[in-house]
């Protein structure tokens, strides 16, 4: 079964474990100086966060296979999707051995297919963001444009 993945970046990494454990109701699967995950069941989730040094929100979103059959599959249907795409390959990010393929949505956002085969003791080096949008800038539409901000609401 494939995992939904979403990584944010976080203003106190500290008080985002603190709060996401609490969300969660349950400890990190991997907590790091810079970058902690849950691997969850309910929802069937791999959420992580890591610091930034800028802008917080949403770093990328992701499927995650359990297996390369699955990998397989996960990477046909990146490229059925139509958006640009950089293949990674093999890779070690996020204390992790990988094999991913990234691409971009029509709006910007990053996805990432990838499958984990084991864990590393360093956290690696993440792709280079603009390798993704080089790869998006030959065939999508450009989605730099400033948007109106939306007024913020209560719940």
């Amino acid at each position: 079964m494939k995992r939904f993945h979403l990584n944010l970046k976080v203003s106190d990494l500290e008080k985002s474990k603190a709060y996401y454990t609490g969300l969660f109701a349950a400890q990190p699967t991997v907590e790091k100086d810079d970058y902690i995950k849950w691997m969850l069941d309910d929802p069937f989730i791999n959420f992580s966060i890591e610091p930034t040094d800028g802008t917080t929100g949403i770093a990328h979103v992701g499927i995650q296979a359990e297996n390369e059959a699955e990998l397989g599959e996960v990477f046909a249907r990146v490229a059925n999707a139509g958006g640009p795409r950089f293949e990674e390959g093999e890779t070690t990010c996020c204390y992790a051995h990988s094999e991913k393929n990234w691409t971009q949505d029509p709006d910007g956002l990053i996805w990432e297919a990838f499958y984990t085969d084991g864990q590393t003791t360093h956290y690696g080096k993440p792709p280079e963001i603009a390798d993704i949008e080089a790869a998006a800038s030959c065939c999508m539409p450009d989605t730099t444009e400033q948007k109106k901000p939306a007024e913020p609401r209560c719940c």
